[in-house]
């Protein structure tokens, strides 16, 4: 909730700042990977890049937040307990601080239009302080058609799909591949290191279990890199080590969410066919809640983040309330015939998430309005009235020829 809380006003105050220079085109932008113009910029290159890294570091210093203590008691006895590691803490704290120092000095570097994440609020924002103008004679041109001359054009029965309209969305398609691919190559190199480097700490059973893993036990196949002996150096590096691997994850399942916003966005639009109209004042959460896609997306990152952590699990182990041993564990669980690994199950899970994005993106809407993927110089295009609730059509105003745009009741 503390990420998405600073980024929603990160993204805000990045909206308002690209258009401010006049480069704002679409209402949902990848937040880490656009930046206003300068270095020095809040909303520049140089701190959305912290930004990202930030972002990375306080979803992987939680595996290290919580580690088992070995209480040494009278001999032989022993007992374990359940500890919390300060340096995790303070790493996740600190990088939580900093992400909201940075989005507050871009919100006030910037001139905010308007807080609402919707596009019609925007795109009126934009009329009002004549930072847009509706072009005339394109009321039947969708967002793919945005170089074709205005004129008169013929109804289209389907419109074009997301992957078509915005040109950021193949990118994070192919991204959400690329770490399908680098988890996948993950997973192979530790199933080759487990056969053929016996220097390697790893478990001793074969990789032909026929068994199917999904939470790692006893029994399970992982190679190990430890650091015993650990100070803060050792501590940090492992660190380092998860969050880089960590990080592709991270950064995929936060581009995943243009692919949700632009096509609420469009989906918003397209109820101003429907028999309630479009009803541009309503509550940010509303169309948030009832999208199952937006749903699907929120559930999702949390469930793969935890099945990350049982692919690769970093563990600290304390004695006496002393860190002395921190190691990286990468189970391979391989599977010959039936058993595939945690990792492999995170790739599986991957897949069916890509999968399903990818046809959520390809999707073509039907009927003849045109498509807008909260494109805003479309929308200023093709809403011709502004009202708190509207609806759209075929326009009867008298004129030789027909007209699309807001109309005061739907016609049937």
């Amino acid at each position: 909730l503390c990420t998405e809380s600073v980024g929603f006003v990160h993204g805000i105050s990045l909206r308002s700042a690209l258009a401010s220079e006049s480069r704002l085109r679409f209402n949902t932008n990848l937040r880490l990977l656009t930046a206003a113009r300068g270095w020095s910029n809040p909303n520049g290159a140089l701190l959305n890049g912290i930004m990202a890294i930030l972002l990375v570091i306080s979803y992987s210093s939680t595996s290290l937040v919580f580690c088992w203590d070995q209480q040494e008691m009278v001999p032989p006895e022993s007992a374990e307990a359940l500890a919390i590691a300060g340096l995790p803490l303070l790493a996740l704290g600190v990088a939580l601080l900093l992400q909201v120092v940075v989005a507050l000095s871009g919100m006030r570097a910037a001139k905010i239009l308007t807080w609402s994440s919707s596009p019609f609020d925007l795109t009126a924002a934009l009329l009002h302080h004549t930072q847009m103008t509706p072009v005339p004679f394109r009321c039947m041109r969708n967002v793919s058609e945005l170089d074709f001359h205005g004129g008169p054009a013929k109804p289209s029965e389907t419109q074009p799909s997301a992957w078509h309209a915005h040109p950021s969305i193949r990118k994070v398609i192919f991204s959400l591949l690329g770490v399908i691919v680098t988890y996948a190559g993950s997973a192979a190199i530790a199933m080759y290191i487990w056969d053929n480097l016996s220097v390697t700490i790893k478990s001793p059973f074969p990789l032909t279990i026929p068994a199917w893993t999904f939470i790692p036990s006893l029994k399970s196949n992982f190679i190990t890199c430890s650091f015993p002996g650990v100070d803060v150096q050792r501590v940090i590096m492992a660190f380092g080590n998860l969050a880089v691997v960590q990080g592709p994850l991270t950064l995929g399942l936060h581009c995943s969410e243009l692919i949700v916003n632009v096509v609420r966005d469009e989906r918003q639009w397209r109820s101003a066919t429907g028999r309630g109209g479009l009803r541009t004042a309503t509550n940010p959460l509303g169309p948030v809640l009832t999208d199952l896609r937006c749903l699907i997306l929120f559930f999702a990152k949390p469930l793969l983040h935890w099945m990350f952590g049982l692919s690769f699990s970093l563990d600290i182990l304390a004695n006496n309330g002393s860190i002395t041993v921190v190691q990286i564990n990468i189970y391979t669980s391989q599977v010959r015939i039936y058993c595939p690994s945690t990792i492999w199950n995170l790739c599986i899970a991957l897949v069916i998430f890509t999968s399903f994005f990818t046809l959520v993106a390809l999707h073509r809407p039907r009927g003849p309005q045109p498509a807008a993927y909260g494109h805003l110089q479309t929308l200023a295009n093709l809403i011709d009235e502004w009202s708190p609730v509207m609806w759209w059509g075929h326009k009867e105003d008298r004129i030789p020829y027909c007209h699309a745009g807001r109309v005061s009741v739907l016609s049937q």
